[in-house]
């Protein structure tokens, strides 16, 4: 009994009280995505019925099919579109932040903060207000209405240029430093020394950008016009646009586009949140 009682005390009763509070908030924030989920198991009259019924009388698996194969707007294609644009981005971002990154974090030349200041600066700029240039600069090149319209602007992000150098600026430069002792070059440098230990920032940017492409909606609805190119964010509307709104097929798809942005960020968690936090500890 006396041993009971230590254990007790030992319980912290702050810690215990924000845990459940925390708790509760986020089975709240929550409950939209479950509403979601059972609703695209749903026929139509069931999913706004009251009380809400959270487990289906009739499972409806055919909500899915059917808008997979749709005749009219068959939604695998547009999980291909998003797939393709986003691989696309990610790949994209990557290579550009990370060089532009180690650019501006290890190597010297003139006007370096003042560019980089620059770069920030363009943070002020509201998206909206580049699409008119970026859709007249996208006719002229000739890939209006073509996949790269949407992934180009992914590519390039002043986010991931400052995440990625504020990361190379917390490697020792005692490192590079060796390198150049031994011969090497930056580009060495930076492919066999610096890079394989931005692994942590590499993967938190690749989830960001990931998440950025894939929930993407305003460079697709300004940049495509075939239906054949349209991605998920897209593919979703086409059935509210539809004589009659139903309501099945858009929770089935609403549930199919949200399962890849879980499944990346459940698989590279621990990697985000460290790239995030040792990508902040020095500028």
């Amino acid at each position: 009994m006396i041993k009971l009682k230590g254990i007790i005390k030992k319980i912290e009763v702050k810690p215990l009280i924000l845990t459940s509070i925390l708790l509760f908030f986020g089975l709240i924030l929550l409950l939209p995505f479950a509403w979601m989920f059972s609703a695209s198991f749903k026929p139509e009259l069931e999913i706004f019925s009251f009380p809400v019924n959270w487990i289906p009388e009739n499972i409806m698996i055919e909500n899915y099919t059917d808008i997979l194969f749709h005749a009219t707007s068959p939604f695998y294609i547009y999980i291909k579109n998003s797939i393709i644009i986003s691989l696309g981005a990610v790949l994209g971002i990557l290579f550009v932040s990370s060089t532009a990154g180690y650019a501006f974090a290890k190597l010297e030349f003139w006007g370096k903060n003042l560019l980089f200041l620059t770069f920030l600066a363009t943070l002020m700029i509201p998206h909206h207000v580049t699409l008119i240039p970026r859709f007249i600069l996208f006719r002229f090149l000739g890939i209006f209405d073509t996949l790269w319209a949407v992934i180009f602007p992914n590519m390039f992000n002043v986010l991931g240029i400052f995440l990625m150098r504020q990361f190379f600026m917390g490697v020792p430069e005692e490192l590079s430093e060796s390198a150049k002792i031994d011969g090497a070059n930056h580009y060495q440098i930076f492919w066999k020394i610096v890079l394989p230990l931005a692994k942590p920032a590499l993967i938190s940017l690749t989830i960001l950008s990931f998440v950025w492409s894939w929930n993407d909606y305003i460079n697709p609805l300004v940049f495509l016009t075939s239906r054949r190119l349209y991605p998920i964010t897209l593919g979703i509307q086409t059935f509210l646009e539809m004589d009659m709104v139903r309501y099945r097929y858009v929770m089935a798809g609403a549930s199919i586009a949200i399962i890849p942005i879980i499944i990346v960020f459940l698989v590279a968690q621990k990697y985000f949140i460290k790239g995030v936090v040792t990508s902040g500890l020095k500028g």
